[in-house]
């Protein structure tokens, strides 16, 4: 029987798959076949990227967790994945253990775009506005559950504030309606919103982090406007399932970490609004505690459901 380091040394042998929670062509897809492209070359071995969309992410992360523990199986998750086990009755996996962490790609902290005819232009007259119409301001998000929802939840919490929640089947269609003037407030990654800001076709107000962005060094952080401790954001990491040979799972993470700082991948992230991270897989793991607790707390308290 071959040991864990023969096998590790061994590895890869054949062509390793990623699967993709999402459809082609969203930032999870484009992070995936990013990141992919260069462990191909690193790795000496073909990269195959396979969507397999639906049920905020579920179903791909099911196929993932019933793979292999070979190290030909990946895939990539998004926050979502630590709003699920809070979202959903039961799932078709255990987050903790059919699945084991990697590395975290990067962190996408959300934007908000206001439509160019609302009664407010920056964080501090939202939340003044909200505070004297209960009810009467319309937040979009790319769906119940998703990050932008949360993010806009735990800002009403935090400011005690009445914000309608009106769900969309994808953030295209939620700017569009903030472009239409139907809804007044919209959470999203920097790459949605980058180009619809500078052409002055919606207003940005405000970035839930702790920094302000690099690509958007002139959007304050809601910090920075007096909302404490308000940060919320996407974010892109490698899962692979349990028991995969730690070894394979390190020689990843290294290289990943690795990936993330070439001068060509982090410009690109960095241009979709993404801040590289690069991590070991006790760090990506920890993390991902860290954002089940913080999303679930926000899901109980706003009474989160999923249609």
């Amino acid at each position: 029987m071959a040991t864990p380091t023969a096998f590790a040394q061994a590895w890869p042998a054949k062509p390793i798959r990623i699967v993709v929670p999402y459809p082609p062509g969203g930032f999870t897809d484009v992070t995936a076949r990013l990141i992919g492209q260069k462990l191909q070359e690193r790795l000496g071995q073909t990269i195959v990227v396979d969507n397999k969309a639906g049920a905020n992410g579920t179903i791909g992360v099911a196929d993932l967790a019933r793979s292999a523990p070979d190290g030909y199986s990946f895939v990539i998750v998004i926050a979502a994945h630590a709003a699920n086990p809070s979202l959903y009755a039961k799932l078709p996996y255990d987050n903790r253990n059919d699945l084991a962490a990697v590395s975290l790609i990067g962190v996408s902290p959300l934007v908000a775009a206001v439509n160019n005819d609302a009664p407010f232009k920056n964080a501090k007259e939202l939340v003044a506005y909200a505070k004297q119409n209960p009810g009467k301001v319309s937040f979009g998000s790319s769906g119940n559950g998703a990050a932008a929802h949360l993010t806009t939840e735990l800002l009403k919490s935090l400011t005690q504030t009445d914000m309608v929640h009106i769900p969309y089947k994808g953030a295209a269609a939620a700017l569009q309606d903030l472009m239409g003037g139907q809804i007044h407030l919209l959470f999203d990654a920097a790459s949605g919103l980058i180009n619809p800001g500078k052409t002055g076709q919606v207003r940005l107000i405000g970035v839930a982090a702790e920094r302000r962005l690099p690509m958007l060094p002139d959007v304050p952080t809601f910090i920075e406007q007096g909302i404490a401790g308000f940060t919320g954001s996407t974010w892109a990491g490698l899962l692979a399932p349990a028991r995969t040979p730690p070894a394979i799972i390190k020689r990843v993470s290294d290289e990943v970490a690795k990936i993330v700082r070439l001068d060509d991948v982090k410009t690109r992230l960095e241009g979709m609004g993404t801040l590289p991270a690069g991590s070991t897989p006790e760090e990506f793991a920890a993390f991902i505690d860290a954002e089940t607790a913080k999303w679930g707390k926000v899901i109980r308290e706003a009474k989160v459901k999923l249609d």
